[in-house]
């Protein structure tokens, strides 16, 4: 299955001085290699957004080019919306952007793959996958 990658494993990726070998890291790099890996250009934004260094913002750029982005429509939005609603209704809050990610993944069949925890929640409202490995301990790390 094709994998959406959210903000917060691009930050962890590529956001760091020092990229750390994490279990996340070492499944994001399979994935790359493996040709599994779509981003939307709201995440694409976000990853770019903040960064105040004109150098690493142009690195970021270059790496995230490698990247197409998966062209969204307008029916995408309204399901967003949709998602948006049922979870709020249940008391789950969460950004646009989120919700966005959800319906792109949901109408093109992706898995997401993030670290945020407020997309277990939604799954407990909305048809979305969440990727999932086994986290295997790097050198010098833990899970």
């Amino acid at each position: 299955m094709r994998v959406l990658v959210d903000t917060s494993v691009w930050s962890l990726a590529l956001r760091r001085a020092t990229p750390v070998q994490s279990p996340d890291m070492l499944e994001l790099r399979r994935l790359i290699t493996a040709h599994l890996v779509e981003i939307i250009g709201p995440i694409r934004q976000e990853v770019l957004s903040g960064i105040r260094d004109t150098f690493q913002f142009d690195r970021l750029e270059t790496q995230l080019a490698a990247f197409p982005d998966l062209p969204l429509q307008s029916d995408d939005h309204v399901t967003a919306a949709k998602f948006f609603n049922l979870c709020r209704a249940k008391g789950i809050q969460g950004s646009n952007t989120d919700f966005l990610i959800c319906a792109i993944a949901v109408r093109r069949d992706l898995s997401i793959y993030t670290t945020d925890g407020d997309f277990v929640r939604f799954a407990k409202c909305i048809p979305i996958v969440l990727h999932e490995f086994k986290k295997t301990v790097a050198k010098g790390t833990s899970t």
